[in-house]
């Protein structure tokens, strides 16, 4: 064992009869420890909630939203044979399905109750393959939109702000009206609520109605286009790739190709700005207990400056001097990152156990799924993200040893001797 590593460590270990200054410096390390720790482990809960809420996020928007769209590039909002087109995407090897939609505005009145929404036209069959409906339906089927008899399936708080229910007779108003002598009179049909879903998105669960494609397409005067073609590819994560590849083999023209890289750009750019936001804020956790390193060893060099000039005339030079000090504060900082990991590695893979425990102890709701539509609080630790805190974390610990270690390498024995 070199003899700095072995000095270092005895320096950093707590003495039981330190008294008076020993016993502060030993103090203030533990505390240094205690603040490396907590600041590690803050951060790997706080990314890891973040990370399981995002991906939850993604997971719900995507099972309603679509992985790519098909859309007309001239902004007419048709699109013409959207069979060959679902023909041509499919021969590609990483799409799975895809559906034609409709996708216009409306306003739907049941007594005095009024909401606007975004009316979505649908095939049954083709949307549960692109979408989740099938699996949010909290009453009746995507399967009970048949065409022809005006059928529509609410989101639940929609539902619930018009005070509808299954059986319930809306009425939906079509913002394109029709050109009479008289005036221009909106389009107006009567449709019966035959489904509601929780999507969890309080975008689509408070604003969204699915009708039929057939019913769509007769109520906003489309024949036979469709607003588009919604795309579920096998990886999501490679939609922006698949998409340029789409637009060469699609043959029809003036056509444009968006996925959900696009469609959703500003939210997820939010949520990843935050998250970066949220670890540059942390690791202020991690800086102020690397001061505290600074104070550390800044009292044992005093405390030692009889020691290091000893060593000094035994011919330790001041490189040595000051590798004892760094190893010192690196093993501050070590034990700190390891227990941060372990406590904050054990809290964040176990939320589902620490959550209920805290509020059985506490009396109070941390946690409420009726606000957050979510059972359980999402917790995901990437590996990427421990690498990240636990490298950082070291090399302000490091950095903060350095000062300290370079002025203790500066004693000079006759001068730290004088009074011995």
């Amino acid at each position: 064992m070199f003899y700095e590593l072995f000095v270092g460590l005895r320096y950093t270990r707590s003495r039981k009869r330190a008294q008076g200054r020993n016993r502060l410096i030993s103090f203030i390390s533990l505390v240094s420890i205690l603040g490396i720790a907590l600041g590690v482990m803050t951060l790997i809960i706080v990314l890891s909630v973040m990370n399981g809420f995002q991906e939850e996020l993604r997971d719900r928007t995507l099972g309603v939203a679509s992985h790519i769209e098909v859309e007309s590039f001239e902004g007419t909002g048709r699109v013409q044979n959207w069979q060959q087109i679902a023909e041509e995407v499919s021969q590609h090897s990483e799409v799975m399905a895809a559906a034609p939609y409709v996708n216009e505005q409306g306003m739907l009145m049941l007594g005095e109750a009024v909401r606007g929404v975004q009316v979505r036209g649908i095939l049954p069959e083709p949307e549960s393959r692109v979408a989740n409906f099938g699996k949010n339906m909290k009453v009746g089927a995507l399967d009970d939109l048949q065409p022809g008899k005006f059928g529509i399936i609410l989101g639940r708080d929609l539902a619930r702000a018009l005070g509808a229910r299954p059986g319930s007779k809306l009425t939906l108003i079509a913002p394109q009206g029709m050109v009479t002598p008289a005036a221009v009179v909106p389009r107006v049909r009567q449709f019966e609520v035959v489904g509601v879903f929780d999507a969890g998105v309080m975008q689509y669960d408070s604003g969204l109605a699915l009708i039929h494609l057939a019913d769509a397409q007769a109520l906003y005067r489309m024949n036979d286009a469709v607003s588009g073609v919604r795309l579920r590819i096998e990886n999501l994560f490679s939609a922006p790739s698949v998409s340029r590849e789409l637009a060469e083999i699609i043959t029809a023209p003036d056509l444009i190709l968006r996925d959900w890289t696009r469609i959703h750009a500003n939210f997820f750019r939010a949520v990843a700005l935050e998250k970066t936001m949220m670890m540059l804020f942390l690791f202020l956790i991690v800086t102020v207990a690397a001061f505290n390193v600074v104070a550390s060893l800044t009292m044992t060099v005093q405390e030692k400056a009889a020691d290091i000039a000893i060593l000094r005339t035994l011919g330790a030079s001041p490189l040595s001097i000051m590798t004892i000090f760094v190893i010192q504060g690196s093993i501050i900082g070590v034990v700190g990152l390891m227990a941060g990991l372990a406590s904050g590695l054990a809290i964040a893979l176990n939320l589902d156990v620490v959550i209920p425990a805290l509020e059985r102890i506490t009396g109070a709701t941390l946690w409420d799924k009726d606000i957050y539509y979510i059972s359980d609080l999402p917790s995901k630790v990437l590996a990427s993200d421990v690498v990240t805190i636990l490298t950082v974390s070291f090399l302000l610990t490091l950095f903060a040893a350095i000062y300290p270690s370079w002025r203790a390498s500066r004693v000079k024995p006759a001068e730290a001797l004088r009074y011995e």
